[in-house]
């Protein structure tokens, strides 16, 4: 039988303080590298258990990543205050430097959804990193007027009943990149993915054992 996925909590340090993080590692086998996932919004019930950030982690583990979660700032018991997606950047920086030292040889991919997923694209263009995941991304809130973009693997998931991240927004966005990302629009699901997350996991799988 095949083991568990092993589970830590810790903290990291972050720019303004201790970050509450969690790191998801393989309960067996050969790391094949490593992801940072951002969360969504905290000031709308956001933290790194949301259930779509697990998911994403869970995509990673199973195709033999070690993920680190992490609250941002203010968030649980994440020091500091909301900063407005300025300084939750540098957070999510911050998570990279960590898992940089942890794994220097390892492929490093970042990942988020809505608000993190905003952040993460921003985070992709100030850093390097080897794959990016962007699962219904705030673009237009936290990531609008962009000079260039991610130079990695990138995809984008968006649900087309999404009710807070707009379809047309996103596919405009994405049509005006180039080359741009990788596009997956997953009909008839919603911002949460309701019922679609085992298909969400399995898409996130396929891409990063792609590439």
């Amino acid at each position: 039988m095949p083991k568990h996925p092993v589970n830590e909590k810790l903290f990291i340090d972050g720019p303004v303080g201790r970050l509450e993080a969690a790191l998801d590692r393989p309960g067996e086998g050969p790391l094949r590298g490593c992801a940072v996932v951002c969360h969504p919004h905290p000031q709308h019930g956001g933290t790194m258990h949301n259930k779509v950030a697990h998911t994403l982690a869970r995509a990673f583990v199973r195709s033999g990543h070690e993920v680190l979660r992490f609250n941002f700032r203010g968030t649980e018991k994440s020091a500091g205050h909301y900063d407005n997606g300025v300084g939750e950047l540098d957070d999510a920086l911050a998570a990279i430097e960590f898992m940089r030292a942890r794994h220097a040889s390892y492929p490093l991919w970042l990942a988020g959804f809505s608000f993190g997923a905003a952040i993460a694209v921003r985070a992709a263009i100030s850093t390097h990193v080897d794959g990016l995941i962007s699962v219904a991304p705030a673009i237009s809130r936290f990531a609008s007027g962009l000079e260039s973009q991610p130079a990695c693997p990138w995809l984008v998931v968006q649900g087309d009943e999404d009710e807070l991240v707009d379809i047309d927004e996103i596919l405009a966005w994405v049509d005006g990149l180039e080359p741009g990302p990788e596009l997956l629009v997953v009909n008839g699901a919603e911002h949460f993915f309701h019922g679609r997350l085992t298909e969400l996991r399995e898409a996130v799988m396929d891409f990063v054992d792609r590439n």
